[in-house]
């Protein structure tokens, strides 16, 4: 069974998504970005969800999760939750 380690940012709108992923792309740490900014409560931990396994997300997640780039910002990503920004720490 495949399994992924991810943090996240959870936001309303795809516009301040696209905001947080420049800032993070000129530099600003995604860690503290999610800790600021997120509307999930991983937040409070720089965003971190641990390891988890494919199938335990909503679809659009896991496909970005699992189909994504390792180490890379990806999204913005829709789910009925808002609008993520995703980065793909290991797959395993």
């Amino acid at each position: 069974m495949k399994k992924a380690c991810a943090q996240h940012i959870l936001v309303k709108t795809e516009k301040q998504c696209l905001e947080l992923k420049e800032k993070i792309e000129k530099g600003a740490d995604f860690g503290q970005m999610a800790k600021r900014f997120s509307s999930c409560p991983s937040g409070k931990r720089f965003g971190d969800l641990g390891e988890f396994s494919k199938g335990d997300m909503v679809k659009a997640f896991d496909d970005a999760v699992f189909k994504g780039e390792l180490l890379k910002v990806l999204g913005p990503v829709r789910t009925k939750f808002g609008f993520h920004l995703i980065k793909v720490l290991y797959r395993s």
